[in-house]
C-alpha cells in the first residue's frame, strides 16, 4: 500500500468517527462534572457505541479481504 492511498484511508476514517461523534455527541452514560468555570466531560457510553460501530466496519472489511 502506497503513502497516498494510506493518508487517504486514514482521512476517511477520522471523517467517519468526526460525523459519529456529531451524531452522538452526549448520550446518557456520558459523565460530565461541572465546577465554578471548569467542566469536565467523560464520554463512557459514545466511546463505547463508537467502539462497537468501529468494530463491526473492520470485521465487515475484514470478510472481504
Amino acid at each position: 500500500m502506497n503513502i497516498g492511498k494510506l493518508f487517504i484511508a486514514v482521512g476517511i476514517v477520522f471523517l467517519i468517527i468526526g460525523l459519529i461523534w456529531t451524531f452522538i455527541g452526549k448520550l446518557p452514560g456520558d459523565i460530565t462534572f461541572k465546577k465554578g468555570n471548569v467542566s469536565i466531560h467523560f464520554p463512557i457510553m459514545t466511546s463505547i457505541v463508537v467502539s462497537i460501530i468501529l468494530s463491526l466496519v473492520f470485521f465487515i472489511i475484514g470478510k472481504f479481504r
